[in-house]
């Protein structure tokens, strides 16, 4: 079993990619995703959003990060792709599955899934970009509103010479309500040859070990669930029992000082919320900090409220 660290916008970026795959369990990272229009885009731009690159395309802890791209220009994400693994990226993702409206709008992500050629010719043309010993994935949903292209965007993937392809089990329409719909997975695995790895409504081991019966799939990506149970990965790989709310909460505060300090300090305050938006799921005690936690707009506010839960 492989397990995959999903890419989630505006959440998981590389200080929550250094703490998950700091606690265990994970084979590989996909970064949130590089937005490609019509240029070739600067290394900084790769290295802000991956700063793994400048430390051997690894988080500290040794797990692989690929650089995740998403646009609708076969050319352009060449270029960008073969600039990904130049810049030390172990391979490159194409993102087919983001349900962002504005995305959407702007032809990326999901609303791909309406063009099967489109995803062919992208896949194509990233794969004779890059080297061929460097890995091209891609994730895609069931579809855009329904699944009625699921199997042959699938296959003109496989077909264009894509590594892997991980798949959401729901369409774009679908967005994260439950369920997820592990079986058309291996409906797509009777006709895809390439390895597929399975995604969505992964909370705890046993939905991770139906979610491979239904899938016919060994490798997961585990995406909101890492987030809701910070040890979910070794959770599932190892029966560790879920990490426990004293420890979540050092997390917190480690995290938090990464963040504030970091470049991106400014949105702490709406990342740690977005992060107890899950945490809440899990623990009752996230639960009622999260009442007073979605009140306060300052990071030092917020810190010191994270630091009256410490015990002693």
């Amino acid at each position: 079993m492989h397990i995959v660290l999903a890419p989630m916008e505006g959440v998981v970026d590389h200080l929550m990619r250094e703490m998950l795959t700091q606690i265990g369990g994970y084979d590989l990272c996909i970064t949130e995703f590089v937005r490609v229009v019509d240029q070739k885009l600067p290394a900084r731009v790769f290295t802000r959003l991956c700063p793994e690159l400048l430390q051997d395309g690894k988080t500290r802890a040794g797990t692989p990060v690929r650089v995740q791209l998403l646009g609708q220009e076969p050319h352009w994400l060449a270029e960008n792709a073969a600039r990904a693994v130049e810049l030390g990226s172990p391979g490159v993702d194409l993102n087919f599955g983001c349900p962002a409206k504005a995305v959407n709008k702007s032809r990326g992500g999901a609303v791909l899934l309406k063009e099967t050629e489109t995803l062919y010719q992208i896949v194509k043309a990233v794969r004779e970009a890059v080297p061929s010993n460097f890995p091209v994935s891609a994730k895609i949903r069931l579809g855009y509103e329904d699944t009625s292209l699921a199997i042959a965007n699938a296959a003109a993937i496989a077909a264009a010479g894509a590594s892997s392809l991980a798949i959401h089990a729901r369409t774009k329409t679908d967005g994260y309500r439950p369920p997820a719909y592990w079986p058309w997975i291996a409906k797509i695995k009777q006709q895809v040859a390439i390895p597929i790895i399975a995604n969505g409504e992964i909370w705890n081991a046993e939905q991770a070990l139906l979610c491979q019966q239904q899938s016919d799939c060994t490798d997961i990506m585990l995406g909101r669930g890492a987030l809701a149970m910070p040890n979910l990965a070794q959770h599932i790989r190892q029966g560790h029992s879920p990490m426990p709310w004293p420890e979540v909460l050092t997390l917190l505060m480690q995290y938090s000082e990464f963040e504030i300090a970091g470049d991106k300090g400014k949105y702490y305050a709406n990342r740690v919320k977005q992060w107890f938006s899950y945490l809440k799921l899990q623990y009752p005690e996230a639960q009622s900090l999260f009442s007073q936690l979605r009140l306060l707009t300052k990071s030092r506010d917020i810190l010191t409220l994270l630091q009256q839960q410490l015990p002693g």
